[in-house]
């Protein structure tokens, strides 16, 4: 009891300066402040450590120092099940299942997913993503691909137009600045985007379906 005690004041001492990170970088530096507020979800969403998980608690510390996620992110049961030649399986934040043979493990579909979502106003490159998780890009697509049915890039492609329409359903914001808030580079690239993928304009798709709303 008093060693768990001792770990949850260490985390809390981790967490308030992941906060006062965060907030020191906000006027500076967006992308900072987001990977602090990453860390510190990922913290305290961590499930308890039990007492027999030794390297399991070493590694969550290193993590929350500065790799919010990891093998280390799926719990002591991923440390079980390289003991015993088990794969280890689980959900993956959303993006995809548990581990398919020559797929992604569940902790860097979460990264790539979390990347993705903080980084939709700007350019995101195959290059960052394999770095996020520790591959090479051959390796990250052909991993990404089996594990989800879909590329990198067409990940990234839906996930910007999802912020779009949840966008143009929400807010006033003109065409234009949606775009540019979804990372695309003008009005004219969101549309391409909608009628390849969606089969009509962002003018008609946000009428009709406001409308409808």
């Amino acid at each position: 009891m008093q060693r768990q005690v001792l770990i949850a004041e260490s985390e809390k001492a981790v967490a308030v300066r992941l906060l006062a990170d965060a907030e020191a970088a906000l006027d500076r530096d967006l992308r900072q402040a987001r990977r602090c507020l990453r860390r510190l979800a990922a913290l305290i969403e961590a499930p308890s450590p039990p007492a027999n998980a030794a390297a399991w608690l070493m590694d969550r510390r290193r993590a929350a120092d500065g790799d919010a996620d990891g093998p280390e992110a799926d719990g002591p049961e991923a440390y079980a099940n390289v003991a015993d030649g088990r794969e280890a399986g689980g959900v993956a934040g959303g993006v995809g299942a548990g581990i398919v043979r020559g797929g992604l493990a569940p902790w860097q579909l979460r990264r790539v997913e979390r990347c993705v979502e903080a980084g939709l106003d700007a350019p995101i490159t195959v290059a960052d993503l394999a770095g996020e998780v520790r591959l090479s890009e051959g390796h990250f697509c052909r991993g990404f691909k089996v594990s989800t049915g879909e590329t990198p890039h067409g990940f990234i492609v839906r996930r910007r137009l999802a912020r779009a329409q949840h966008l143009m359903l929400t807010t006033d914001e003109p065409l234009s600045q949606v775009a540019m808030l979804c990372g695309m580079s003008d009005q004219a690239h969101l549309t391409r985007l909608f009628r390849r993928h969606l089969g009509t304009t962002p003018l008609t798709w946000r009428r009709t379906y406001r409308q409808e709303g």
